[in-house]
């Protein structure tokens, strides 16, 4: 049994568990408002530069059940801090001023945290009890999302002040500062045995995602039809098929794909891919179109700070808008939150396909973007919960954090894809069309999103499948 924290640390445990998530969902998602100026400074193509961003969440994918299975026993304390060591030893490498290579590694580091979300979870789980343990459940579900746009005006103020290197500087700062809250406050976990690591399960999935993101990412520069694209698409098809086929054999699976079975299950795992999907096509492509400068015919010429400000709408009212998801699942069922919700992110994405002239406009944007995002994630915690044995929960909630990271890394490749192929020959920017595109297409995921949780959510009244309330 784990031993009851002290009063003063106890009391300390929720604020500290939510601040050192929140500081690693800022750090590893950092590149979204500095792509252009990484860019510029290292002196590479803005589709090129877009991989500080995508390889922080592809590499996020793969550590959140690697993390969880290792964390998931007596050390779990010692992962943690180990992660949080890794991520400001990354934050460091990423403030250098060396090569961009070096600058890619950094960044991968700084992923790591981002798997840190589930075993942050588990602590809260364990050492909290009663209305205190749901709430910091919750929050830590939505700060993942919240985390976003909360540091970017700060960290855009530093670099526009000194460079982009000082914007990393600052992640290392803070990261450093959350280790060391982390260190005096995590209590020890429960003396059971950690579960054998599946080491074939996350090179097989770490391959998956790899080859599936570089074909995205890099069709356009080396040619959809090319030899190489092709060779690279194939084998990753022929990875995630042999993960599938791993991860439903095994007894100890990685990522245990038969907990996504049933209907309330399948809701919340598949709308956790859908909007994250939806969710960064937005934020990986609206910093950009932000800093485009006006001689491009639709950007504002925006500095990173101003990029950053425009995302602080889509965090505060995320957080804003998971109390009155929670509120209304209770009330009449996610079968209706979670239309609601992707109904609301369809509708940024609507008036983002417009094309607008403006900041205010796009902050607008995004702050209905921040409704919609934050009522689809308030619920999903709930509905895993309810559709697992209480023994299963850790990896179920893995399972769903994966598949938020995977539609994550998904829409940030997709940017690059969408804004290299309407970059016209020779031009520095691309044309207004290629972020339309990017704005339909995550508003027709965004209305499937919408379709199927109508669907398949289950219902208050006919649901056969166990319901506990959306506040867990």
């Amino acid at each position: 049994m784990t031993a009851p924290p002290p009063p003063i640390t106890g009391r300390a445990l929720a604020p500290v568990l939510v601040f050192c998530v929140a500081v690693v969902a800022v750090i590893s998602s950092l590149g979204a408002p500095l792509v252009p100026a990484i860019a510029d400074a290292y002196d590479v193509p803005v589709h090129d530069a877009q991989w500080s961003l995508t390889i922080s969440l592809l590499v996020g994918a793969v550590a959140t059940p690697v993390l969880g299975r290792l964390g998931d026993g007596r050390h779990r304390r010692t992962v943690v801090l180990a992660t949080l060591a890794a991520v400001l030893a990354g934050s460091v490498l990423a403030a250098l001023p060396v090569g961009f290579g070096e600058l890619l590694a950094g960044r991968a580091l700084q992923g790591l945290g981002l798997g840190l979300a589930p075993l942050a979870m588990a602590t809260a789980r364990d050492a909290l009890t009663g209305a205190r343990q749901r709430a910091t459940v919750a929050a830590l579900s939505i700060t993942v999302v919240a985390g976003v746009g909360l540091g970017y005006p700060v960290a855009g103020l530093v670099a526009d002040l000194g460079g982009v290197h000082a914007a990393f500087w600052l992640g290392a700062a803070v990261s450093g500062l959350a280790l060391a809250a982390g260190a005096v406050v995590l209590p020890p976990p429960p003396d059971r045995p950690p579960r054998r690591l599946d080491a074939v399960g996350a090179v097989l999935l770490g391959a998956a995602l790899a080859a599936g993101l570089l074909v995205l990412g890099e069709g356009d520069t080396w040619g959809w039809t090319s030899p190489a694209l092709l060779a690279l698409a194939a084998g990753g098809l022929l990875a995630a098929a042999g993960w599938v086929a791993w991860s439903l054999r095994t007894p100890a699976p990685l990522v245990d794909l038969r907990l996504a079975r049933g209907r309330t299950a399948a809701t919340a795992h598949l709308t956790s891919l859908l909007v994250g999907l939806a969710n960064y096509l937005l934020l990986a492509s609206v910093p950009l179109y932000a800093q485009t400068p006006e001689t491009s015919g639709y950007g504002s010429a925006a500095s990173v700070v101003g990029a950053g400000l425009v995302l602080v709408p889509f965090s505060l009212l995320s957080v804003a808008a998971s109390r009155a998801a929670r509120a209304l699942t209770d009330r009449a069922g996610p079968h209706v939150s979670l239309p609601a919700g992707a109904l609301l992110l369809a509708t940024a994405l609507g008036l983002y396909a417009t094309t607008p002239t403006g900041l205010w406009a796009l902050a607008g944007v995004m702050a209905v973007a921040g409704l919609g995002v934050g009522a689809c994630f308030a619920v999903l915690p709930a509905l895993v919960v309810a559709a697992v044995p209480g023994r299963e929960t850790g990896s179920a909630m893995s399972l769903n954090q994966v598949l938020r990271y995977v539609g994550f890394s998904t829409g940030s490749a997709l940017v690059a894809a969408a804004l290299a192929a309407a970059t016209p020959a020779g031009a520095p920017y691309p044309s207004a069309g290629g972020y339309t595109a990017l704005a339909l297409a995550g508003c027709a995921v965004s209305v499937l999103t919408a379709l199927v949780t109508w669907l398949l959510a289950p219902r208050p009244a006919a649901s056969s499948e166990p319901r506990t309330p959306a506040t867990a």
